[in-house]
């Protein structure tokens, strides 16, 4: 029988077997000695394991089910204007690098008989931003995830990120921001989109 450790994340626990965090440890003791480092002095020894329970914890995604955690809180309402839930912080990995990237999404959607918790919205950005990504396909998968679930008449997405892979290597540039957005439904409409790009652009600040 495996031996299974727990690795919290975000209060909750993550099960992985001994195995999987030993392999993790070995193949990152084996990158820090390709690097030229030596693996056996005080700085270093619990490196590998402590950088394999972090993989892990940044990659919780993909244990994690982002359409069944928007229909544990789906309710029934007649509300059809829209829902604006802004500044949604993130922290992602970047697929080709490895490097982070970061910023905050913002999510609308106009419900067509069913809302869902406003920290369930939250939630499903958490889930794709802690998988290896794209900021473009995070986008994608975050409208996609709502239009399927709740049906509504139309979601939003627009994220606003920094990636680290520009600011630490290769142009170097330190404050370049990229904008994503995607749309489905009433969001089609030139005016609709402007009403929530003015409301995340200059809402109140509470």
């Amino acid at each position: 029988m495996q031996r299974k450790e727990l690795i919290m994340m975000q209060g909750e626990e993550l099960d992985v077997t001994g195995s999987q965090l030993e392999e993790l440890k070995g193949h990152y003791k084996a990158i820090l000695t390709l690097l030229g480092e030596d693996v056996e002095r005080e700085g270093l020894l619990k490196t590998p394991e402590r950088v394999a329970k972090a993989m892990l914890t940044l990659t919780r995604g993909y244990h994690m089910d982002p359409k069944e955690i928007l229909n544990s809180a789906k309710f029934k309402e007649d509300y059809s204007q829209m829902v604006i839930v802004k500044d949604i912080d993130f922290f992602s990995l970047c697929e080709h690098h490895m490097l982070p990237f970061y910023g905050k999404a913002h999510v609308a959607y106009i419900p067509n008989g069913y809302i869902t918790g406003l920290s369930k919205i939250a939630r499903v950005v958490d889930v794709f931003s802690h998988r290896l990504q794209v900021q473009e396909r995070m986008t994608l998968q975050i409208k996609e995830c709502i239009q399927e679930t709740l049906n509504p008449l139309g979601v939003m997405v627009v994220v606003e990120a920094k990636h680290m892979c520009m600011q630490m290597r290769g142009v170097e540039k330190q404050n370049s921001i990229t904008t994503t957005s995607d749309f489905t439904g009433a969001f089609n409409q030139a005016k609709t989109r402007e009403e929530f790009m003015n409301l995340i652009q200059h809402g109140t600040t509470l």
